[in-house]
């Protein structure tokens, strides 16, 4: 199964769960800024950011059904599906940009990298980058299916769940190394519930783009 068909099957039932920091995040974004949501799902965290009184909100997700969800659930937001790896927005036209456990949803190191140059791309100079997500985990049922599928993907911390997701826990190194081109502002080691009830580690983190990104 195809992750976006996963998504898209999953668009009616999955109800998200892991907390987004937004008072952390409205230290350092006006709520007049325009604030895009790569990987939005169906709107749960820019509807928080909405009723925070935050005006300019965009969110993208490749998940037709999320979007579709999204669009009769929270009908004021603008809500869009996102149909190539590029983002459709001109260069620093964005003041900030949410990730939310999107990086667990893409396997490779590669692609991950181009989603975040994507991002650099249309974040102003100055802007705010906001990522939560999930990290290795030492637990048996976790250290048994990331050894189950390291083989198969060529990586430790990537697996497929039951229903045919593939997900991927991150060691903190490469996590580093993704994010250097970012002053941090903020890395927060967090425990999440996930979305099927589990416990796992996680982070969030919060950096902002120089005026020269490289």
């Amino acid at each position: 199964m195809k992750q976006r068909d996963y998504w898209n099957d999953a668009s009616e039932k999955k109800e998200f769960t892991t907390p987004f920091q937004a008072k952390e995040f409205a230290k350092y974004i006006d709520k007049k800024k325009v604030v895009l949501d790569v990987g939005c799902g169906y709107g749960r965290t820019l509807e928080e950011l909405y009723q925070l009184g935050y005006a300019n909100l965009i969110g993208i997700d490749f998940s037709e059904g999320m979007i579709n969800r999204g669009q009769s659930q929270f009908p004021h937001l603008d809500l869009r599906v996102k149909e190539t790896d590029q983002l459709n927005f001109p260069d620093e036209s964005v003041d900030a940009v949410i990730l939310f456990a999107v990086l667990t949803c893409i396997k490779t190191n590669e692609e991950q990298q181009i989603l975040i140059d994507e991002i650099n791309r249309v974040l102003k100079p100055n802007g705010v980058l906001y990522v939560n997500d999930f990290l290795l985990n030492t637990d048996e049922r976790n250290v048994e299916r990331y050894e189950k599928f390291q083989d198969k993907y060529g990586r430790y911390g990537v697996f497929e769940l039951p229903e045919g997701a593939i997900c991927r826990h991150h060691d903190e190194g490469w996590l580093h190394k993704l994010l250097s081109g970012f002053s941090t502002v903020k890395y927060e080691h967090l425990i999440f519930t996930t979305m099927n009830g589990h416990s796992s580690n996680g982070f969030y983190f919060i950096g902002t783009k120089p005026m020269s990104f490289y």
